[in-house]
């Protein structure tokens, strides 16, 4: 089974990119080369900040929106702390369930 990332990088001017790959490390390749997404075409080098497994391309489309919503600080915290960007993603995971079974 082949597994999708979020991952969360900081561009060379200090603003955050979030993205989702399968190869993490070829998809920022592809950034600093400027063939990665629009956003961060000279704005390379990037560092990849965090990054969390998502079992599938839905929930880390799921998890990658819910990240981008969020105001700058909270990003940071959640970056800071393996343990709370988790409980972050299993929330948007349960979320999505319960969408999924209401009537």
């Amino acid at each position: 089974m082949a597994f999708w990332f979020v991952y969360v990088a900081r561009c060379a001017d200090r603003t955050l990119y979030i993205g989702i790959a399968r190869d993490v490390a070829a998809r920022i390749a592809a950034h600093d080369a400027g063939t990665g997404a629009r956003y961060t075409r000279g704005r390379g080098p990037l560092e990849v900040l965090a990054t969390r497994r998502c079992a599938s391309h839905g929930n880390a489309l799921r998890l990658e929106l819910a990240l981008k919503a969020l105001p700058r600080d909270r990003k940071l915290e959640l970056i800071a702390s393996p343990p709370k960007l988790a409980s972050f993603a299993r929330a948007c995971t349960r979320a999505q369930r319960r969408l999924r079974r209401a009537p």
